[in-house]
This record gives structure tokens, sequence and C-alpha cells, in this order.
């Protein structure tokens, strides 16, 4: 995947300006406290058939690169 920003969108009246995925109010921080639960891409695909695969790894990606930004300002 090449970038997650067509994907990955932050509107400020929409869901107190927390990262989404586009066209949908759900956010990045619902994704990952799924997977983080346990369920798996297959069990969020098939509760919000309105999701892909793509947007689940753009989920990911967006938060990999929070954290990497995050500790460049720590360092």
């Amino acid at each position: 995947m090449e970038s997650y920003s067509k994907i990955i969108e932050i509107r400020p009246y929409m869901r107190f300006g927390r990262p989404c995925i586009r066209d949908t109010r759900i956010t990045v921080s619902d994704i990952l406290g799924w997977l983080g639960s346990g369920m798996s891409f297959d069990d969020v695909l098939s509760d919000f058939p309105e999701l892909c695969r793509s947007d689940i790894m753009a989920c990911l990606m967006f938060a990999a690169d929070r954290e990497r930004r995050l500790h460049r300002l720590i360092d």
C-alpha cells in the first residue's frame, strides 16, 4: 500500500476530529481496538461490510506513522 492519505480522513466536524475511514464514521482507534481485542481482519470485515482489507491496513500504517512521529518529538 503506497499511502493511507486517501483512506484516512480527519474532519473537525466528524467524530470530534478523530481520524476516520473515508466516507464513514469509523475511526482508526475503533479498528485498532477491535483488532487489539482479538477480532481478526475477517471478523471486522464481516461486521462492517463498508470496510475493505486496505482500510484496515491503512489504519495500521497510520498508527505506525503516528508512533514514529511521536518518538521523534521525544528524542
